[in-house]
């Protein structure tokens, strides 16, 4: 039978719709969803008689098997897009797989609030309109407790946000100064220089790439300067002949010259990371402790909360930002707030093993080589090839680009399959398992993965065929 022959044996979308079947899937799904779905698998079988893989007897067969067929792409595009997977790149705060995953108390938290109404922007005692801002920010004043209420601090919907809050707010229509080593481009192609354009204020670059000195920003400073700027350095490091002023140095003529000294931090780190590991990433403490006047900061980073970004610093200037109509429209929803109240209770409380985050950072070699070795033992009988090998864990989330972390990986072959094949057959398995692949072989670090998803992880390789 000719292919054009072949496609006049298809019937139409609606004499489809009509046949008992689907009639009942409609019923039940919707007939939009369904017809969709019924044009997808009419649109495959048009290509695979396209392609010669279907003949009049196949047809005839694949026909039969249009319902089904329709019901499963209806579950298909009926199933959220969003998904949980298992992160086992070792990545810890993984951009591309939602960076750092929430302590267990914000689950309970957000549920709690989230179905019911709440005092959100309610004062209960008063009997009268609240600020939204007081959930955190009575935390933060526990957290950052050595300040005595001299640190205010609010919450806007990612990082980005905060420092056009704050450019804008501080630095409109005059010049903000900043190293020509400090003008960063993060993920999604965000500059400084961009944002600051955006903001109403006008950059002022000092010294050069790799070498800046207290006296260019001295030099810099003129009348209608604004605002000092530092750019912590998040995705990368400049090494060898260089120069930058202290902190002490640049708090010292910000204050001289009577101009807010401002830190885009980034990473958000609310706690000494030594004890887990990392090495010489400072804290928001550090920057407030030395006299920094408004710390921008991320709370989906090593702060280990929600995608916010969060303003912390002198009264007088938050309360600027917070007047701001930009403060309006950058504002975080209830489902933020809850998620960071729970956060921050876990910080309040020293309950740093519930935070995930620093849970992970805190793993040993031999706790993970540990975990490795049964997922090996279990796997030994498969055609997969596995062995234990040292290697580092990241932090990942342009935070702390030179820090790595020991860790062992599991390392995989298989037997006709190649290691990029062997990865997109773990992608492909339920829940997804995301690893890397380095020199031919497939690498799995349970550094990032959850205890109780090792069992997950061995369920999908036992399945690879």
């Amino acid at each position: 039978m000719a292919k054009n022959e072949l496609f006049r044996e298809l019937p139409s979308v609606d004499e489809l719709i009509r046949t008992p079947a689907l009639t009942a899937l409609a019923s039940s799904s919707g007939v939009a969803a369904v017809t969709d779905a019924t044009r997808l698998v009419l649109t495959r079988l048009r290509e695979e008689i396209s392609s010669g893989l279907l003949d009049s007897h196949s047809l005839r067969a694949a026909l039969d098997t249009i319902p089904p067929a329709v019901e499963a792409q209806l579950r298909k595009s009926l199933n959220y897009s969003l998904r949980p997977v298992i992160n086992a790149t070792g990545v810890i705060l993984h951009t591309n797989l939602g960076r750092a995953p929430l302590v267990a108390a914000a689950f309970d938290h957000i549920r709690e609030t989230a179905t019911s109404y709440s005092n959100l922007e309610f004062d209960v005692d008063a009997g009268e309109r609240g600020k939204r801002d007081i959930h955190v920010d009575r935390l933060f004043h526990k957290v950052l407790a050595e300040f005595s209420g001299a640190v205010s601090t609010i919450v806007v919907n990612n990082n980005a946000a905060a420092v056009l809050l704050a450019l804008n707010t501080l630095a409109d229509g005059g010049e903000v100064i900043v190293s020509r080593g400090e003008l960063v481009e993060i993920g999604g192609s965000f500059r400084i220089p961009d944002v600051m354009a955006k903001s109403g204020a006008t950059l002022r670059e000092v010294g050069t790439t790799n070498r800046t000195r207290i006296a260019d920003y001295e030099k810099a400073i003129n009348d209608r300067s604004r605002l000092l700027l530092r750019v912590h350095r998040s995705n990368f490091e400049i090494t060898g002949f260089t120069e930058e002023p202290s902190m002490d140095e640049l708090v010292k003529l910000a204050h001289e010259r009577s101009l807010p000294l401002m830190e885009d931090l980034g990473s958000g780190a609310l706690v000494d990371l030594e004890t887990f590991g990392l090495q010489g990433e400072s804290t928001v403490l550090d920057s407030l402790r030395s006299g920094v006047d408004v710390v921008t900061y991320s709370g989906d980073k090593l702060l280990g909360g929600p995608q916010a970004g969060l303003l912390s610093g002198r009264p007088d200037l938050i309360s600027r930002m917070r007047s701001n109509s930009l403060f309006r429209a950058l504002r975080v929803d209830k489902l933020t707030y809850a998620a960071l109240e729970a956060t921050l209770l876990a910080y309040v409380k020293c309950e740093y093993d519930g935070v995930p985050v620093l849970q992970m950072m805190s793993l040993t070699k031999e706790e993970i080589r540990t975990r490795a070795e049964r997922i090996f033992e279990d796997i030994a009988q498969s055609k997969l090839k596995a062995e234990i090998i040292d290697g580092e864990s990241v932090i990942g989330g342009g935070a702390a680009p030179s820090s790595a972390l020991p860790t062992h990986l599991l390392a995989l072959t298989c037997t006709g399959l190649s290691a990029d094949e062997l990865c997109t057959r773990l992608r492909h398995a339920d829940p997804p398992v995301i690893a890397r692949v380095e020199e031919g072989r497939v690498l799995l670090d349970l550094r990032t993965v959850f205890p109780e998803q090792d069992t997950l992880i061995t369920a999908a390789l036992h399945s690879i065929e």
